[in-house]
C-alpha cells in the first residue's frame, strides 16, 4: 500500500524580503484574526506592516530565514526512513499553512504520488483550532483527497520520553545545578480563544503533567506561556512573568520549549536571546534551555507510531489513544461529535 504522510506545520520566511507576507498570511487566518473580510484583510495589512520590521531584525540574528523548514524536512526525511523500517511504502510531504511549501503546493504533491492511504500529521502535538485546525480547513479547502487525520498526542509515549531527556541532559551537560526551577514555556492563546472551547490549554497541561512525573522529584515545575501579540488578555502565567518571579525567588532556571517540536524564532530568538536578557538583568545565576525535539528518536519513533495505528484506523479523525481524549467542555476538541466519560 502507497502511504503519503503529510507533516502540517506553521512555516516561515525564507528571505527578509518574503517576511512581511509571511506575517499577512498569518493574520489574514480566520482562524488567528476571527473578522469577516474585508476587514481581516486590512487589519492583517496593518499589523505584518506595523510588525515587518521588528520581525526582521529577529530572522536577521538567525540567518536572515526561518529555520523552520529545513528543520521540518530533517523530520520528515527520519520519519520516512523509520517508516520504510517497518516494511511502509511510505512517502513524507511537508505541507506549511502561512508560507512555502504551502497547503495547495502538498495537495498537488500528494495527488501526483497517487497514494492508497493519506495520514495528515501535525507537528502541533497539543490540538489547537489555531493550529492544527487551521491546517485540516486549509487541507479541504486546497481539494486535499480523505485522509486519516491525527488531531492531536498530548501524551504519546516518545514525545514524552523525548521531552524528558532533553531536560534532563541540558541540566546534567550544565554541571546539574540545584535549586532548579523548571519552567515549561507553550506558545500562548488568547483566553478568549480557550473560553470558547479550544482544548488547547487542557492539553498542554496533560503534557505537562506527563512529563513532570519522569523528572527529579525535587525540582520545581511550573508550567507557562510566551509570545503574546495584541492588546487581548492571553492565558496565563506568562513566560517572562514566570522568569520573573523564579528570579525572585532566587532560582536557577531550566526552560524547556513544550509545545515545539522544531526550533524556530520563538525559541532561538524569544527563549534563548530574550528571556535569557531578562533572567540575567533580574540575578538569575543559572538560565539554561532545553532543546526543541527535532530527530530525537523518541520522538520520530512516536510519530511512526502514529502513522501506523492511523493507517489501520477506520476514522478520519483519531488521537493518539484512537478516541477521544478531551473532557466534554471542551467543545471545539475535532472529536466533539464522539462522547467520552
Amino acid at each position: 500500500m502507497r502511504i503519503a504522510v503529510v507533516l502540517f506545520n506553521l512555516g516561515g520566511p525564507d528571505n527578509l524580503e518574503t517576511v512581511e507576507p509571511f506575517l499577512f498570511n498569518l493574520f489574514n487566518d480566520k482562524a488567528i484574526i476571527g473578522l469577516p473580510q474585508p476587514l481581516r484583510w486590512l487589519i492583517a495589512k496593518l499589523i505584518s506592516s506595523r510588525r515587518s520590521e521588528e520581525a526582521k531584525s529577529n530572522y536577521a540574528k538567525m540567518g536572515g530565514s526561518s529555520p523552520l523548514l529545513p528543520e521540518t524536512q530533517f523530520q520528515a526525511d527520519e520519519l520516512e526512513k523509520s517508516l520504510k523500517a517497518t516494511g511502509l511504502d511510505a512517502r513524507c510531504f511537508i505541507s506549511m499553512r502561512y508560507w512555502k511549501p504551502f497547503t495547495g503546493d502538498a495537495v498537488k504533491a500528494v495527488n501526483a504520488f497517487n497514494p492508497e492511504k493519506i495520514v495528515l500529521l501535525p507537528l502541533y502535538p497539543q490540538f489547537s483550532t489555531t493550529t492544527t485546525g487551521s491546517s485540516i480547513q486549509a487541507w479541504k479547502k486546497a481539494g486535499g483527497k480523505t485522509a486519516s487525520t491525527i488531531c492531536c498526542y498530548p501524551t504519546e509515549e516518545g514525545l514524552i520520553n523525548a521531552h524528558v531527556d532533553k531536560l534532563v541532559s541540558t541540566w546534567k551537560d550544565n554541571g546539574a545545578p540545584d535549586n532548579l526551577r523548571v519552567l515549561l514555556s507553550a506558545h500562548g492563546l488568547p483566553k478568549k480563544v480557550v473560553d470558547g472551547g479550544d482544548p488547547y490549554q487542557w492539553q498542554i497541561e496533560q503534557t505537562c503533567a506527563a512529563v513532570a512525573k519522569k523528572l527529579p522529584s525535587d525540582w520545581e515545575i511550573e508550567i507557562c506561556y510566551q509570545s503574546k501579540v495584541g492588546p487581548l488578555e492571553w492565558i496565563s502565567p506568562s513566560t517572562d512573568s514566570s522568569i520573573l518571579k523564579a528570579a525572585a525567588d532566587g532560582k536557577n532556571i531550566l526552560v524547556s520549549p513544550i509545545a515545539f517540536v522544531s526550533e524556530h524564532i520563538e525559541t532561538l530568538v524569544e527563549l534563548d536571546d530574550e528571556y535569557a536578557e531578562l533572567a540575567r538583568e533580574h540575578g538569575v545565576t543559572t538560565y539554561l534551555r532545553a532543546p526543541a525535539l527535532g530527530i530525537a528518536n523518541e520522538f520520530i519513533g512516536g510519530l511512526t507510531n502514529l502513522v501506523r495505528k492511523a493507517i489501520l484506523e477506520k476514522s478520519e479523525i483519531l488521537s493518539s489513544d484512537g478516541d477521544r481524549i478531551c473532557p466534554k467542555n471542551w467543545s471545539k476538541c475535532p472529536h466533539s461529535h464522539i462522547s467520552t466519560e
